[in-house]
């Protein structure tokens, strides 16, 4: 993927993992979705998104959807990258960049299952990787 979750780089991943068992498919989509939730912290969503400004210049705040796009831009900047970023918040700064969309990453699993099988994939995850599902790293968010 050359460090980026770019459309081409996520299809050719999603052709190579189509070639594998489907059990192995199931285990990529596990991983991912336990790298994305274990980012999935106040620390690293409350950062601006760092090429943007607001209003009177200050700090554009990351949606959601930035958030888990820059979530997936971090894993898809390899594992050297994704484990810095928990030693040194700064550094997941970049990701927020509104030139750095890993969106793509998101769609890889399903992609490749349809490719190995022919069928749309329903599937699930033992973690959630929308954004706020972590409560551990959102400990204001906690019921």
């Amino acid at each position: 993927m050359n460090g980026e979750a770019a459309e081409e780089s996520c299809q050719r991943l999603a052709e190579e993992l189509s070639s594998r068992p489907v059990t192995d498919i199931s285990g990529f989509a596990e991983r991912l979705a336990e790298a994305l939730y274990r980012l999935d912290q106040e620390k690293f969503g409350t950062l601006p998104v760092v090429d943007l400004t607001a209003r009177f210049g200050s700090p554009f705040p990351q949606s959601s959807d930035v958030f888990l796009y820059a979530r997936c831009a971090v894993v898809a900047a390899g594992q050297a990258v994704w484990e810095s970023v928990f030693f040194d918040a700064d550094k997941f700064s970049p990701y927020t960049s509104s030139e750095c969309d890993g969106e793509w990453l998101l769609y890889v699993p399903d992609k490749a299952y349809e490719l190995a099988t022919g069928e749309e994939w329903d599937r699930s995850t033992r973690y959630c990787f929308e954004s706020y599902s972590n409560r551990d790293g959102w400990p204001d968010l906690r019921d």
